[in-house]
């Protein structure tokens, strides 16, 4: 075989990829794909047909899902590991608000994101962009109830006239503001009261009441899984996840009274090699028509403005965000609970174990 020869040092495929690899090792950094990482069911299957799956057929690129259930602990482990395997994250804000300041998260630039000109400036964090808004409501089963289940929090706790377990979420967040307007707490008072110990103390004895009768959740699935079983007759859930089951056929009426009502972020995992491309798939999420194609596939709150008037009014009608909705919503207070979730929940934790 004669010797190849070459006129002008390495040929070009060669020093590319030498380039590649010098580069690769100045930095640290492993070429992969871009992974996008969300909660999972019908919330992540949303992600994918509003923005995951279009973005790689008009990038002509490969996405790669992944999923949790919250928390901050695999990032942390990534992030001091140097061996950072997520990109773009979901977050819920109090979670995303501690990642921040430990330093896990990449700050972000809204020059760095066209699209976010249509977005409201609350949507925007340090270290975080709003994906949606989301909410907590109540349902129940109307094949036991027709359409006179429980109305409000109140009468989630009247087992006598609507006999069946309850769903809630296990954790204080968002159980215990729903314990206390169950006892009668204004909407406009509840962080008030929380925040002394006869308010806390409230809580939980109303929760006590209860006890016995409550079937505990971890993921947006169950309560709706456990409504459609027969393991709950009335539970919280998520609004969107209830409009889902509606489509599949379900009748889980929701039950807007007293909504509480948050947003989660897009985040970007410190020290990513796919940085400008985590960016950039944040950017293409917040596209009018990407966003309204999202709240079809279910139905939570959008964040660009131009998005709503593409929204059919149906759909509007189930969204979290109408006026309609938020009539006695209540907001969750995240600095509440970034000062008080530790306490409480050990409280709660024991509590929950007695």
């Amino acid at each position: 075989m004669k010797n190849q020869r070459f006129s002008g040092g390495l040929p070009k495929t060669a020093a590319t990829t030498l380039a590649a690899v010098v580069l690769l090792a100045a930095t640290g950094a492993q070429a992969r794909d871009l992974t996008v990482v969300g909660f999972g069911g019908a919330l992540q299957e949303a992600f994918r047909t509003a923005y995951f799956a279009p973005y790689a057929k008009a990038k002509g690129t490969k996405v790669i899902e992944d999923s949790y259930d919250g928390g901050i602990a695999k990032q942390k482990a990534m992030v001091d590991s140097g061996n950072v395997t997520w990109d773009l994250v979901q977050m819920d804000e109090n979670e995303m608000t501690a990642a921040c300041e430990q330093g896990l998260l990449e700050r972000i630039d809204k020059a760095q994101i066209p699209n976010a000109k249509d977005v409201d400036a609350s949507a925007f964090a340090k270290c975080g962009v709003g994906a949606f808004v989301w909410s907590k409501v109540l349902t129940y089963d109307s094949a036991k109830f027709g359409a006179n289940g429980p109305k409000n929090w109140a009468e989630f706790w009247d087992t006598k006239k609507w006999p069946g377990k309850r769903g809630l979420r296990k954790q204080p967040r968002m159980t215990l503001e729903i314990a206390l307007l169950a006892d009668g707490v204004a909407p406009a008072d509840v962080y008030k009261v929380l925040a002394t110990k006869d308010g806390q103390d409230r809580a939980f004895a109303k929760l006590d009441k209860l006890k016995d009768s409550i079937v505990w959740w971890q993921t947006g699935a169950q309560p709706l899984e456990w409504l459609n079983s027969g393991v709950v007759s009335v539970t919280a859930a998520y609004s969107g996840r209830i409009a889902v089951a509606a489509k599949q056929g379900k009748n889980f009426p929701v039950v807007w009274t007293n909504q509480l009502y948050s947003m989660d972020y897009w985040v970007v995992i410190k020290g990513t090699p796919n940085k400008a491309q985590a960016l950039d798939l944040l950017n293409f999420s917040l596209a009018a028509d990407n966003q309204a194609a999202f709240a079809q596939a279910i139905p939570y709150g959008t964040l660009n403005k131009r998005a709503t008037p593409l929204i059919p009014k149906a759909t509007q009608a189930l969204l979290p965000t109408t006026p309609e909705n938020l009539k006695s919503a209540i907001l969750l207070d995240t600095a509440f609970w970034l000062d008080h979730e530790t306490e409480l929940l050990q409280r709660f934790t024991q509590w929950v174990g007695k």
